[in-house]
C-alpha cells in the first residue's frame, strides 16, 4: 500500500502564493504608474488636445508644452510678426503660429537649480551628521541615550508645517527668508532625525570587533570610523540619502511660504504656470516630468544599496 505525500517549506512560499504575490505586486505598480504615464502624455500634448473631452489616447505629438516651459510669449498682432523675418527655431515657430512671440526665457531652470542645490545639499548635510550623531549612540555611552533618540524622533513626528510661522518669523530676523542657505538648513533640521535613527540601525550591525582590530593597528578612532565603519555602512547611507533627498526635492510647504524669488524651488513655481486663457497643461506636465527626471535617476543608481537597506537586518545569523 503507497501513499503519495506533499511536503514543502514552512518558510518558502508556495507557488501559487508566489504567483498571487507576483500578481498583486504587477497591478499595484500598473496603478501607481498611470498617473506618471498620462503626465508624462500630457507634456507632448498641444493645449487643445490637453483639455480636450473625452480625454485623448491617440494624439499628434507636440513639443509645444516644452518650449512654453522654457519661454515666455506675448501676443502680438499679425502684421508685427510678418515683421520680424523668418522664425528663430521650433518655439518662435510654435509661438508665431498662435500669433505670440518669445520675449525670453522662463524662470523654470533659475528654479530647477535651486531644487538641485537645496535637495542636494540638505542631503548631503543631513546624511553626514546623522552618521556621526548615529555613530557616537551605537558606540559610545550616552547618558540618557534612550529619552535623546526618542527626542530626536519626536521632531519628525510633529507636521512641519505646524511651525512654519515661527520660523518665518526667524527667518525673517536673520536674514535667511529666501535663501538657499535657509532652505538647507530647514530641510537639513526635518531630515538629520530620520538619518540618525536610519543610520543608528546599520552602524549596530557592524561589528565592534572591526574597529577594535583597526586601533589595534594603529588606527584612531577617527580613522578607524573612516576606514572601517563608514565603507561597511555604505548600505545604509545609501539607503538613507534617497530618502532624505525625496522629502527635500519635493517639499512644498516651506518653499510656498520661505521663498519668493531667488532660492524658490520647482515645486510652488510648476503649478502657477500660466498660459493664455488659463492654466497651461503641457508646460506643467512638460514640468512635472522633467522634475521627476533627478530624483528617479538618483534612486535608479543606488537601487541596489536601497533593497539592501531596506531588509538590511531582518535575517540575522
Amino acid at each position: 500500500m503507497t501513499s503519495a505525500t506533499t511536503a514543502h517549506s514552512v518558510v518558502e512560499p508556495s507557488i501559487t502564493t508566489r504567483r498571487f504575490a507576483g500578481s498583486l505586486v504587477v497591478l499595484y505598480a500598473v496603478i501607481t504608474m498611470i498617473p506618471l504615464v498620462w503626465i508624462m502624455l500630457t507634456a507632448f500634448k498641444s493645449p487643445d488636445d490637453a483639455i480636450s473631452y473625452p480625454p485623448k489616447v491617440m494624439f499628434k505629438p507636440s513639443l509645444e508644452g516644452f518650449c512654453n516651459l522654457f519661454t515666455t510669449r506675448s501676443r502680438q498682432t499679425p502684421e508685427f510678426i510678418r515683421s520680424l523675418g523668418p522664425p528663430q527655431g521650433l518655439c518662435d515657430s510654435i509661438a508665431r503660429s498662435r500669433n505670440m512671440v518669445v520675449a525670453g526665457p522662463s524662470n523654470y531652470v533659475p528654479r530647477f537649480i535651486n531644487s538641485l542645490i537645496i535637495a542636494f545639499g540638505s542631503t548631503v548635510l543631513a546624511v553626514a551628521l546623522g552618521t556621526l550623531s548615529a555613530y557616537g549612540f551605537s558606540r559610545f555611552r550616552v547618558p540618557l541615550k534612550d529619552d535623546l533618540l526618542f527626542f530626536i524622533l519626536s521632531t519628525r513626528m510633529m507636521p512641519p508645517i505646524a511651525v512654519a510661522i515661527p520660523i518665518y518669523l526667524m527667518y525673517r530676523t536673520i536674514g535667511l527668508s529666501d535663501t538657499r542657505l535657509g532652505m538647507i538648513l530647514l530641510y537639513t533640521s526635518v531630515n538629520v532625525s530620520l538619518a540618525v535613527w536610519l543610520l543608528k540601525g546599520f552602524i549596530d550591525e557592524i561589528p565592534r570587533e572591526y574597529e577594535e582590530a583597526a586601533m589595534i593597528d594603529g588606527y584612531t578612532r577617527f580613522q578607524a570610523f573612516v576606514k572601517v565603519v563608514l565603507p561597511q555602512a555604505t548600505t545604509g547611507i545609501a539607503a538613507t540619502a534617497i530618502f532624505c533627498l525625496i522629502f527635500a526635492w519635493n517639499e512644498y510647504a516651506f518653499a510656498v511660504l520661505l521663498t519668493s524669488g531667488n532660492a524658490q524651488t520647482a515645486p510652488p513655481f510648476i503649478p502657477i504656470i500660466i498660459g493664455e486663457g488659463g492654466q497651461d497643461w503641457p508646460a506643467v506636465a512638460a514640468g512635472t516630468t522633467l522634475f521627476l527626471v533627478p530624483i528617479v535617476v538618483f534612486t535608479v543608481l543606488l537601487r541596489k544599496h536601497l533593497l539592501r537597506g531596506i531588509t538590511f537586518g531582518a535575517v540575522r545569523k
